[in-house]
């Protein structure tokens, strides 16, 4: 039995002005980065429940505000995914074969978590920066402009974690 195209919702094409081919290139990078942000979102979270040592508070309290972010974006990409006519892949062995951000065995050192941590949004950023193409490709400025939020946030924040270190 053939598949229900993916790009239909009920029974509506979907005609937003952006070809189906182009709509599936960009929500297959849209999953790669949700992938990447859930498993940043989940390490963020884990850090802030173990951290320990003398910068315990301040890394405490900024984790928090990293997951709780990283946590409302998980939100956005999933939605625009939707909303360019696809499924979100939000499974547990889906993300962990689409993310590039490795997980953490054990618990590290306050400043392993901060290395860690730095280099996952650098991750992110990276991951968002590879779909400007297929979006600008495809005319899909409303994709163009949340990759650029997530950059300019994954960015700062990996600036702020690296001067933690310095």
């Amino acid at each position: 039995m053939a598949k229900k195209s993916e790009a239909k919702q009920g029974s509506l094409a979907v005609d937003i002005g952006i070809a189906e081919a182009d709509r599936r290139a960009i929500a297959d990078g849209l999953n790669a980065l949700l992938a990447d942000n859930y498993a940043l979102y989940l390490k963020t979270h884990a850090f802030h429940w173990n951290v320990t040592g003398p910068m315990f508070q301040t890394l405490h309290l900024m984790f928090e505000t990293h997951y709780n972010e990283l946590w409302l974006a998980n939100d956005l990409i999933a939605e625009r995914i939707r909303a360019l006519g696809f499924h979100v892949r939000a499974t547990y062995a889906a993300f962990s074969k689409l993310s590039s951000i490795p997980e953490t065995e054990g618990v590290p050192e306050a400043t392993d978590m901060v290395r860690e941590l730095t280099k996952g949004h650098e991750t992110c950023a990276r991951t968002a920066r590879s779909i400007f193409p297929r979006a600008e490709k495809g005319g899909d400025e409303s994709t163009v402009d949340l990759l650029t939020q997530r950059l300019q946030i994954h960015e700062k924040t990996a600036w702020m974690l690296r001067s933690l270190l310095a």
